[in-house]
């Protein structure tokens, strides 16, 4: 009797307290300091995340990863774990022409246009971006935003190697490699965005160059196409003298923030890159119209062109991001090397060392990037059922060490090598600073074979080549 007594008790017992089944998972990031960029910016030690699938499904201290099983555990002893950086800005493929003719004056029309001229095609197009997928990579961002032309090879690239991106392909109004005149480069971006509209980790777009290298009426034509197609659209906007003096003279002293507006093409589909010349008026439409600004400070102080006043549109509660602009403007394309730059600049151009303070410009490399491709309902931070977009940065180099803030650390001390693993829509895309999806070495080779042939064409025009 009395070993039917103990069954029974045993069998209340157990009904009451179900045996416990840990949750399956993908990938759990155990013991690391967990920047999650989210709305009260909590920082988490020895924290945990774990990955289903291409989300995040839970985040939260050490305790947490008890719940959950998976075949892939990363323990990073404590290093940075934060949301991958997005680069708003920038032109891939031009990897190729990196550091040629670094302070010619002029540059644009003297020299990249010229050179461009004479070599963007289709291979140029893929060797460049696939040297700039593994840049990007091994620098810790996950996602870019390109305007280029023969993006459909850009995406060919990306599509391989596990990036996320906002493909843009060019407009403009002279003829280019891909296309004769600015309505052929319309009808070859409709044909880009038809063919990519549905991929997930690919936004295909427009990218008008400039609004003094495009007509009104092609302007104007894109904004209407982007509404109806439901895709960004990404245009240099008050960024050179050059433009200002010819937006003035086609609209009797206008800015061309002002035009834009004018003509209807200014929209929360547009992500303005630059933003340099712009004053009180030109801000107050930007945030009226819901524009992404993205900030690309190394370009625009390496030009001499000035510095977005980017602490005011802050406060305006516009939407700003970091971008690097191409590989020729500012030598780099990951945003962990923009971080200092932008830090200290926004210090001097305010004449305030409190100014542009580590968390902002680290919010502003994440979350603020993520809004201004209208994506912040998907990533920029690290929160349960976003997207598995994260990057693991190393503490233990000289360099980081000793680590007081990570906030700090990242802005006055990282860069892109302190990167260690990177990880995006939930693949590995890089681990202990290897790539597992690319032959880094044979695109590395592939890129400086390139390098020959652009070389030969710069000393046959007669300029220079460095």
């Amino acid at each position: 009797m009395s070993l039917l007594k103990s069954l029974l008790a045993i069998s209340i017992i157990s009904a009451s307290f179900p045996s416990f089944s840990a949750i399956p998972a993908d990938t759990i990031i155990v013991d690391g300091t967990i920047l999650t960029m989210d709305a009260k910016k909590q920082v988490i030690d020895h924290g945990t995340v774990v990955i289903k699938g291409n989300k995040i499904i839970a985040v939260g201290g050490p305790e947490l990863a008890q719940n959950y099983q998976a075949p892939n555990v990363l323990n990073v002893n404590g290093d940075i774990v934060m949301p991958g950086l997005i680069n708003t800005h920038t032109h891939a493929s031009m990897t190729v022409f990196r550091s040629l003719a670094d302070d010619v004056p002029d540059r644009l029309h003297r020299y990249i246009f010229p050179l461009e001229n004479k070599m963007v095609s289709r291979e140029m197009v893929r060797v460049g971006a696939n040297l700039a997928n593994i840049e990007m990579i091994k620098g810790g961002v996950t996602t870019y935003v390109d305007m280029y032309y023969f993006e459909d090879e850009v995406a060919k690239t990306v599509d391989k190697i596990g990036l996320r991106a906002i493909l843009g392909e060019s407009v403009i109004q002279f003829p280019v490699a891909d296309a004769k005149n600015a309505d052929e480069g319309i009808d070859y971006a409709v044909n880009f965005i038809n063919q990519y509209k549905d991929h997930p980790r690919i936004t295909p777009a427009f990218a008008p160059h400039a609004p003094y290298t495009n007509t009104t009426e092609h302007l104007q034509k894109i904004a209407k196409l982007s509404q109806e197609l439901n895709v960004p659209v990404m245009i240099h906007l008050a960024e050179t003298d050059r433009e200002q003096e010819e937006i003035a003279k086609r609209t009797g002293g206008k800015s061309p923030v002002q035009y834009m507006a004018d003509i209807g093409a200014l929209n929360n589909k547009v992500i303005a890159a630059h933003a340099i010349m712009v004053d009180e008026k030109d801000m107050d439409l930007l945030k009226q119209y819901d524009v992404g600004v993205a900030h690309n400070i190394s370009a625009n102080t390496k030009s001499a062109k000035g510095v977005a006043p980017v602490t005011t549109m802050l406060e305006k509660g516009i939407r700003v991001g970091l971008g690097t602009d191409g590989p020729m403007s500012s030598n780099t394309l990951t945003t962990l090397n923009e971080l200092n730059l932008v830090g200290k600049i926004h210090k001097l151009a305010n004449k305030d060392r409190a100014a542009m303070p580590p968390i902002t410009v680290v919010e502003m490399a994440t979350m603020g990037s993520a809004q201004v491709l209208h994506m912040e309902d998907k990533l920029g931070s690290l929160e349960a059922g976003k997207l598995a977009d994260i990057i693991v940065i190393d503490t233990k180099s000289p360099n980081m060490v000793p680590m007081y803030s990570p906030y700090a650390a990242l802005v006055y001390g990282a860069n892109g090598a302190n990167v260690r693993h990177t990880i995006v829509d939930g693949k590995v895309l890089m681990q202990d600073r290897k790539i597992l999806t690319a032959d880094e070495n044979t695109i590395i080779k592939e890129a400086q074979d390139f390098a020959s042939k652009v070389r030969e064409t710069v000393v046959a025009s007669g300029e220079v080549v460095k």
